[in-house]
């Protein structure tokens, strides 16, 4: 096993496993509000409903990721557990930091999003965005290069077909089907948040 490879799977299960302990951990606690932890499972099943499931299994033309990534990877990550983590991933060290982010630069979400905030919507779009592009780019560069096609997914309405290249950098390619996904998860978030929040 490589040094990278150590690094992808160290990274995959810490950002999945630590927020999945510590958000339940948190709420019995009362240490968060009380509306963390169902915005933390809402979040986990947008995902995995929306792309996780759809890329790990290339269900429409599209390879499974055992297919797109190294044996070692595929051994330690196993394809039946892989959407599992990547949506606890997401769900956790993606939105609910982009919450965070919220909170530290805007004010508490709850408030914030009584009603549709451009700010708001504006940060979550730069985070989801900017950390995607990060993803593509130094951890999941193998299973994401061109010629590796992803599934369709609902939240990939574009599929493999229609799927540019928008930018390279060090050989490594950013496509539009990666980044579509949270390009709509953000004004969907936000008004899952709105419709939770908005008062009356």
């Amino acid at each position: 096993m490589s040094f990278e490879h150590l690094r992808v799977i160290t990274i995959v299960y810490t950002s999945s496993l630590v927020p999945l302990v510590l958000v339940p951990w948190l709420h019995r606690k009362k240490k968060i509000p009380e509306w963390v932890l169902p915005v933390y499972i809402a979040s986990f099943l947008a995902c995995a409903l929306g792309w996780e499931l759809w890329f790990t299994y290339g269900w429409v033309a599209g390879d499974p990721v055992d297919a797109r990534r190294a044996a070692v990877l595929s051994a330690a990550i196993p394809m039946h557990l892989n959407w599992a983590l990547n949506s606890l991933a997401d769900a956790g060290s993606i939105c609910l930091v982009g919450l965070w982010f919220v909170r530290r630069c805007i004010g508490d979400p709850a408030k914030v999003f009584a009603r549709w905030h451009w700010g708001a919507f504006a940060l979550l779009l730069v985070w989801f965005l900017s950390q995607n592009i990060l993803v593509e780019m130094f951890l999941y560069h193998d299973q994401l290069a061109e010629g590796k096609p992803l599934s369709w997914a609902p939240l990939a309405p574009t599929g493999p077909w229609l799927n540019p290249t928008l930018f390279e950098f060090n050989d490594r390619t950013i496509t539009l089907q990666g980044q579509i996904p949270w390009l709509l998860m953000t004004p969907l978030f936000c008004g899952a948040l709105v419709m939770r929040f908005k008062k009356g």
